[in-house]
């Protein structure tokens, strides 16, 4: 379903504004992403019947699914997947598949980045280490240390590159 022409402001706008409320204060609010959450489902059915209906349902659970499983880890927060969410109900479960993993791509420049400016580059790197053997002897569970409740831990905010990616996936398609 190419949703551009209905969906392409109103994200933009949202993503500039999750953007800069997630830099500033490092949290996503749900007066932000909710309300536009139930007005990309409105929109879609309105413009696309039950298929409109189906498709921005679809790209809602895709965004939780993903997202959800991060969230479990508590390595992403659920602002985040909130925003995803809404994102994904307004462009759907396809072009939402690839900003996502344009996601993942900005979030891993993005962290390299944000580790080399903050001094914490090494540590990063080492904590990645140590959760991808984490994952191979213990299976998937939240690691100790990388977890976004431990104070120690660098965290980063991560609507940038949900951004980044969604923006990327308007022209990838």
């Amino acid at each position: 379903m190419n949703m551009h022409s209905i969906a392409w402001w109103p994200i933009l706008i949202l993503l500039v504004i999750a953007t800069a409320v997630d830099i500033h204060s490092r949290r996503i609010p749900n007066w932000l992403v909710l309300p536009f959450l139930a007005a990309g489902v409105i929109v879609n059915t309105a413009s696309h019947g039950v298929k409109g209906l189906g498709q921005s349902i679809a790209g809602i659970a895709l965004a939780v699914a993903v997202t959800g499983v991060l969230c479990w880890l508590r390595g992403m927060g659920m602002g985040d997947l909130k925003l995803c969410a809404a994102v994904g109900g307004w462009i759907g479960p396809g072009q939402l598949g690839m900003a996502l993993v344009a996601t993942g791509i900005a979030g891993g420049v993005l962290a390299l980045i944000w580790a080399g400016c903050h001094g914490s580059l090494g540590q990063s790197l080492e904590g990645s280490s140590d959760l991808v053997s984490a994952f191979w002897t213990k299976g998937v569970h939240p690691h100790p240390s990388l977890v976004l409740d431990n104070s120690s831990a660098r965290t980063m905010p991560y609507a940038p590159a949900i951004a980044i990616g969604t923006i990327f996936s308007f022209f990838a398609i």
